[in-house]
């Protein structure tokens, strides 16, 4: 068999095809290289690589139309059908020939990522899955390829068969489309030859199990064909051949249901345990916080994604796939608007988009809009005076996960945000955060109420820069003195604040205004100013304590506990400075970040919650608490804080929130960005990469088959 590889192999680059072939591959690749990843400065190797699928149905079979054909033409298959090496082992040989070929211009293509990665950030997962993926491909079409060659004594007859059955694999999506947008046995039929689905499902950066089996089946299905087409020509017409070709025909049939039922075990079963997410931000997989969710579910949901089955968008369709497999209580069930357009009336008024969700549970119903499960980027085109819309992040868990949670509550709770002194409004993205986990806010301006309603779960204060007024500190302490919760979030605004100040020494807090710094640098980035705290653990913490997450608090006020010995408030400290760190009351115009005198010495209090309880008179001395939580940077509330640390601060935000909103297990996942950011070429790197991958190495190669090639013949 190794001989034989060897001669097949050698046969390749004595003449101008195996040269023509990886040139051509080369060139392909290395023309949407330079296109998409140079020019345009996409991170995506991906891209390049999906776009060299079509490039399959063409060169592969000017690789295999000799493989079998010419021994046919040659009458040199009687050696093979008379030779004492097996059949099996002549195919193989003839086939790993041509896939070492192939392989060739696929490792070539290995170095592209790292070329790329020379200029920003990239993907490596998902470039070289999509590489993988593009390899199983071209082995399953060399298979095809041999098999036809194995049916035809003419070359050209062969190439022209097996590039109409590539194409025909190729095309089989859509064919599958226009004979029935909602599926049918007839396109479950003809989907097992879908390549392009195969081939895109390596596209997205989810490594499954059911792609993977599905090519090499497919590729081990058409050398057995191969084997029993080049068997069947050893017997002569007898009777004894007619039962050898039954016997011939009926295994045929076995391997097409074995293949059959192989790809429907991989598709049912295998997918359920063996993926790999190898996005850059495991944009596919879900959350240990949604995992932990379902798995204490205990009551049934029912998703209804409003589109046919087949066509449905492939990132969306894997994660609720990933929802139905960990969860009992989870059914998918794929409803095509076109045939039951009216659908939708049994859970809302209004008709949703095409492929939109509806999440129903035994106490109400959810719709999740298509748009809302991609993030989008908005920005003016002034040139047109219109907005460009640009897809950055997958949310898809998000808000499923979200809409779970909103039909299995029995209430909504609602926060109050505090406004009318100079409050930091929260990022869009914490509004959403706070939607997905099912907790409503509203503003409260004081001067509109004469008190804090009774139904807020707790009132929110993001960073005043002025003082509370008297009237607004007595309606804050009358919400307090009934049982009331309060998150307060400070800011540094270089004045007193007064009724600021006595609202948190009501619960047995100190407000030191002036800047902390720490001196600790394993506690600090960049600046003496960027805290990263010491975490303890806390209702608050707990979503990130001892998790490998870090947080991040810049700006931070000085904020100290009054009594640690006080009998009627019971505070614990859940974030703080080391004893390194100092605060600075006079920061305006601060020059330096070293210590100092008259800097104050910390350690400082970052983060600490204070339950005060006492006896309500109104209500026969009932015990009553007021509770209050406050972090001494609002500004660890933003986006740009938030990104610095992984979505780690909005954990504890929501934690914070849905503990005062009795909501203990709040669950809010945030979206997953797609953006990597663009790589940074200049159009030198762009001219060498395309003299080198579309001039220097084809040309090359095809040269030198030609100069072989001649040598050859003039011997």
């Amino acid at each position: 068999m190794l001989a034989i590889y060897k001669r097949e192999l050698r046969a390749y680059f004595h003449t101008v095809i195996g040269f023509l072939f990886i040139a051509a591959n080369i060139f392909l690749m290395g023309l949407y290289f330079v296109v998409y990843n140079m020019y345009y400065d996409y991170p995506y190797f991906q891209y390049a690589v999906q776009s060299c699928g079509v490039l399959m149905i063409i060169s592969v079979p000017i690789l295999t139309m000799r493989m079998l054909a010419e021994e046919r033409k040659n009458k040199t298959d009687q050696l093979i059908l008379t030779a004492p090496v097996s059949v099996v082992k002549i195919v193989l040989a003839k086939y790993l020939s041509g896939l070492t070929v192939f392989a060739i211009p696929c490792a070539v293509s290995c170095i592209f990522p790292v070329v790329m990665s020379r200029f920003g950030q990239i993907s490596w997962g998902e470039g070289y899955l999509a590489l993988f993926g593009y390899f199983l491909f071209g082995a399953a079409s060399i298979a095809i390829g041999m098999f036809v060659s194995s049916l035809f004594e003419n070359q050209i007859i062969a190439a022209v068969v097996s590039f109409v059955a590539l194409f025909l694999g190729y095309m089989m999506q859509s064919v599958c489309t226009i004979i029935s947008s909602s599926g049918n046995i007839v396109t479950k039929v003809l989907g097992f030859y879908d390549l392009t689905k195969r081939f895109e499902a390596f596209m997205d950066g989810t490594l499954e199990a059911s792609p993977v089996i599905y090519f090499v089946s497919l590729a081990a299905l058409f050398v057995f064909l191969t084997v029993r087409s080049i068997q069947k020509r050893r017997y002569s017409v007898s009777k004894k051949q007619l039962k050898r070709s039954s016997v011939s025909l009926g295994s045929v049939v076995i391997a097409i249901a074995a293949f059959a039922l192989i790809n429907i075990g991989g598709e049912k079963f295998a997918d359920k345990y063996l993926t790999a997410d190898l996005t850059t931000n495991k944009m596919y997989s879900l959350t240990e916080d949604t995992k932990k969710y379902l798995a204490g579910l205990n009551e049934k949901i029912d998703i209804y994604v409003l589109s046919a089955e087949n066509g449905y968008d492939e990132s969306v369709a894997k994660t609720l796939s990933i929802y139905d497999a960990l969860s009992d209580n989870i059914s998918v069930t794929y409803v095509d608007p076109s045939v039951n357009p009216r659908f939708y009336a049994g859970y809302t008024d209004t008709a949703p988009s095409s492929g939109s969700l509806i999440v129903s549970g035994s106490k109400r119903s959810k719709v999740v809009d298509y748009n809302d499960l991609y993030e989008q980027s908005y920005s003016m085109d002034y040139s047109t005076y219109s907005y460009n819309s640009d897809v950055v992040g997958y949310d898809a868990e998000g808000q499923i996960t979200g809409a779970i949670d909103y039909c299995l509550s029995d209430d909504m709770p609602v926060i109050y945000v505090l406004e009318g002194h100079g409050e930091t409004p929260l990022d869009e993205a914490y509004e959403n955060a706070l939607s997905k986990a099912n907790i409503e806010y509203e503003s409260l301006n004081l001067m509109n109420v004469t008190e804090v309603a009774e139904n807020a779960a707790c009132l929110y204060i993001g960073g005043p820069t002025g003082d509370l007024s008297d009237d607004d500190l007595e309606k804050i302490k009358g919400y307090l003195d009934r049982g009331g919760k309060v998150i307060l979030a400070l800011t540094l605004t270089g004045e007193v604040q007064e009724n600021l100040s006595e609202l948190m020494e009501y619960m047995n807090l100190s407000l030191i205004p002036g800047i902390v710094l720490e001196e600790d640098s394993a506690h600090y980035y960049g600046s003496k100013m960027y805290e990263i705290p010491t975490i303890l653990l806390s209702d608050q913490t707990a979503e990130v304590y001892g998790a490998g997450y870090n947080l991040f608090v810049p700006y931070n006020v000085g904020v100290k506990v009054l009594d640690e010995e006080s009998e009627d408030v019971t505070t614990e400290v859940f974030l703080s400075s080391t004893d390194s760190a100092f605060l600075r009351e006079d920061y305006t115009g601060m020059t330096t970040e070293e210590r100092k005198e008259g800097d104050i010495e910390g350690p400082f209090v970052l983060g600490v919650s204070a339950v005060k309880t006492f006896s309500s008179e109104e209500e026969g001395g009932e015990e009553k608490a007021a509770e209050m939580v406050v972090f001494s940077s609002v500004t660890m509330f933003t986006d740009a804080a938030d990104s610095m640390v992984s979505n780690a601060n909005r954990k504890v935000f929501i934690s914070t929130v849905g503990k005062y909103s009795d909501k203990e297990n709040a669950i809010s996942i945030p979206s997953k960005s797609f953006d990597l950011g663009y790589l940074s070429t200049t159009m030198f790197d762009i001219l060498i990469s395309a003299l080198v991958t579309l001039l220097i190495l084809p040309i090359g190669l095809i040269v030198t088959g030609i100069v072989i090639w001649a040598r050859r013949r003039k011997m």
